[in-house]
């Protein structure tokens, strides 16, 4: 291996929190900073496109496309974790939902020994990264990278949809990151100008563009870029071991280490470099340089259930429809205007709800979709139609991510135990009694429902037997490298791996706990708390 870089600070993994951290940290002209990322460029059509979801989820295309484990929960089925696989990572392929979660879930991190991450802390970090394009208030923020923007052309039905859930007692509100979040109302998205505005083009932007970091000469952006083990003298970070275009290099670390994976592939990393179990280690020949038995641990995911029906009306797609004359008008508004069918997230309305009297917080999110797909858009239906999708939020399910193989090349085996917990069956129960009323409601519908799947939803067993059937991931994991104080937390409270100097994680997976939403705005936050970190120590070395 003759090929080496050197830089002050590597990030592995640029996707959300390591767009955030390339750009920040790279502010500081006397800093040599260093982004790997395994997947390509984002500056594509299918990233900007916000319809082009479609493609991306149920394919290969900027999506690693994992594979779960057999879910005995899940009746023996393989579930399916689509993750991004490029520049902005998920955020470039996800469904651009802006959320935040309730306070109560950055309270109780804080109570669980996480100084510094309760909701007034985190709180002013997710209005740094924000611009939000209608609200500037004590919540939102505006002038930050990420653009905040309401739906640019909203789709009748799922105003339709909205309606149809207000008809079934759920008060309309504006804002789902406000003063409170439960009712049902149209979500925000992180779109500009009708695109899709990923956390890469957010803070990295493009190269050759005014204002872009990258055109800083203290930041390099490393695309094909596979990470395969940290390197390590004694207890200290000394760099990481990739491939570049499949070249194998060395890449050295003057300051500090950060991996920016993801829950799914930081443990993975981490494992393939020493730091992990040492039982679990030595089974694939690894030796363990320190023995964290965290590593891989408390993997926690939205497991989601969804109602789907056949109907043929305005504004609902699926397979066969927006072909033809209809599909080309849409491109071209789209690519004129940047309006119409081609800017939705498809997902453009919701809910939170409480399932029972005396939450503290809702405990199951809605979702609502103006388009017919089935197992991710995997499986082809033909027609048109739409879908009310429901998910427990908090979820007591814990799985765990390990090694499949001692090859990095491989996938990391997952397995996120879905419904190992009843008390999330009987959360989701309830929550699919919940969207069935509203989606089976006389407003959407021309006579009677038209359900995707033929099978019974009438008693409680029939419910569960469907939700076993067709339940999987809202593509939320986090917390397979928690941060905490006890002998299974992987990071202290300002995510520094324990025992491992210069070594850093800025991800999802130091969440101790899911948030109560999806996880792309506290991914941003995160990250962003975490720059003054590194910023303070790297002053004080």
């Amino acid at each position: 291996m003759n090929s080496e870089i050197c830089s002050d600070v590597i990030i592995i993994g640029g996707g959300s929190c390591g767009a955030v951290l390339a750009a920040r940290l790279s502010e500081d002209p006397a800093l040599q900073v260093c982004l790997l990322e395994a997947g390509g460029e984002d500056a594509r059509w299918f990233v900007d496109a916000p319809l082009a979801l479609s493609l991306t989820v149920p394919s290969r295309l900027f999506n690693w496309a994992f594979q779960t484990e057999s879910q005995a929960g899940l009746a023996g089925r393989r579930g399916y974790q689509p993750r991004g696989k490029g520049l902005g990572g998920s955020s470039s392929i996800n469904a651009q939902i802006y959320i935040r979660g309730h306070p109560l879930d950055y309270d109780h991190w804080a109570e669980l020994g996480n100084p510094g991450w309760s909701w007034a802390d985190v709180l002013p970090y997710f209005r740094r990264s924000e611009h939000n394009e209608r609200f500037s208030d004590a919540f939102h923020g505006q002038g930050g990278p990420l653009h905040v923007a309401d739906i640019r052309s909203p789709n009748p039905f799922s105003r339709r949809m909205i309606e149809a859930a207000v008809a079934q007692g759920l008060p309309q509100i504006e804002d789902f990151s406000g003063a409170q979040d439960e009712g049902v109302g149209w979500y925000q998205v992180t779109q500009k100008g009708g695109e899709r505005w990923n956390v890469a083009r957010a803070y990295l932007g493009r190269p050759g563009e005014a204002g872009s970091a990258r055109n800083r000469p203290n930041l390099r952006v490393i695309t094909d870029a596979r990470a395969l083990q940290i390197t390590l003298d004694g207890h200290r970070a000394t760099g990481v071991v990739c491939q570049i275009g499949g070249v194998p290099v060395r890449v050295k670390a003057n300051q500090q280490v950060i991996v920016s994976a993801g829950a799914l592939q930081t443990p993975q990393l981490l494992m393939l470099s020493g730091i992990g179990e040492a039982d679990v280690l030595s089974k694939f020949g690894i030796a363990a340089v320190h023995d964290l038995p965290g590593v891989g641990r408390n993997l926690q995911d939205h497991i989601d259930c969804a109602l789907a029906y056949r109907r043929q009306a305005s504004g609902l797609i699926g397979l066969g429809t927006g072909l033809g004359a209809e599909g080309w008008r849409a491109w071209r508004d789209y690519h004129d205007q940047r309006r119409g069918m081609f800017t939705s997230n498809v997902n453009e309305a919701g809910a939170f709800v409480r399932t029972l009297p005396g939450l503290p917080a809702p405990d199951v999110q809605m979702v609502f979709a103006h388009a017919l797909s089935d197992n991710h858009g995997r499986t082809p239906r033909w027609g048109s139609g739409f879908a009310g999708h429901v998910c427990v939020l908090r979820p007591h399910s814990v799985g765990r991510v390990s090694l499949a193989s001692a090859d990095p090349m491989a996938p990391p085996l997952i397995d996120p135990a879905f419904l190992s917990d009843e008390r999330d069956m009987d959360t989701l129960l309830r929550g699919v009694k919940w969207i069935k009323r509203i989606v089976e409601s006389p407003m959407l519908h021309e006579g009677p429902p038209v359900p995707l799947f033929d099978e019974p939803l009438e008693t409680d067993d029939d419910l569960r037997r469907f939700i076993r059937g067709h339940a999987d991931t809202l593509y939320h994991p986090v917390g397979t490298c928690r941060m905490g104080t006890d002998p299974m937390a992987v990071v202290d409270a300002r995510l520094r791996v324990h025992g491992i100097h210069g070594l850093r994680i800025v991800d999802c997976s130091v969440m101790p706990t899911v948030p109560g939403g999806n996880t792309n705005a506290p991914a941003v936050m995160i990250a962003e708390r975490a720059v003054e970190f590194i910023r303070e120590d790297l002053c004080a070395a």
